[in-house]
């Protein structure tokens, strides 16, 4: 039997007040921070095979709650009279019964300690924000990797300088 996906759950505010890029882009508009944040959580996403959910509080604000998906991130807004940290657990618990690792990320204390309780892992927004700039070098590298062994798969990759040289004097002529 194949094992379950692993689970990020992310409280969307949370990381936009942590993370100094993020904070700095809320000042400037709240869609820009979300953006940001919904961008780098989807590579994460890509590159580790991870299901990551973001949950973003709507406390203050009416409606009945929606979620939807963009950038492949399931994406969360609470329902009225609902925090972040009350859909939180209540996604630990529909989520635990599977087999699989669930980690949230955030960094009010109080969720960290409910959370742990129901079994799942917890890791701080800078924490968070620590892998996914190890995950972003770690794509940087790939590329670059991918990069350099597509150049050395040329001709051009395989010609010592002297040669190389020849030849643009040749195509000059």
């Amino acid at each position: 039997m194949m094992e379950a996906q692993n689970v990020l759950l992310v409280d969307g505010y949370n990381m936009i007040g942590g993370w100094p890029e993020l904070a700095r882009l809320a000042k400037l508009g709240m869609q820009e921070a979300r953006d940001r944040l919904l961008e780098q959580l989807a590579d994460y996403q890509a590159f580790s095979g991870w299901k990551v959910i973001v949950v973003f509080d709507a406390y203050q604000v009416p409606g009945l709650g929606k979620s939807f998906d963009q950038y492949k991130v399931q994406i969360y807004f609470t329902k009225e009279k609902e925090t972040a940290d009350e859909c939180i657990e209540r996604l630990v618990r529909e989520l635990s019964h599977r087999r699989r690792q669930i980690y949230v990320a955030t960094s009010d204390m109080i969720e960290q300690h409910v959370i742990f309780g129901q079994g799942a892992l917890r890791l701080s927004a800078r924490e968070l924000l620590t892998i996914i700039e190890q995950n972003d070098r770690a794509v940087k590298s790939k590329i670059d990797e991918d990069t350099a062994k597509i150049n050395r798969n040329t001709l051009g990759g395989k010609l010592s300088p002297e040669v190389k040289k020849l030849f643009e004097r040749w195509r000059r002529e």
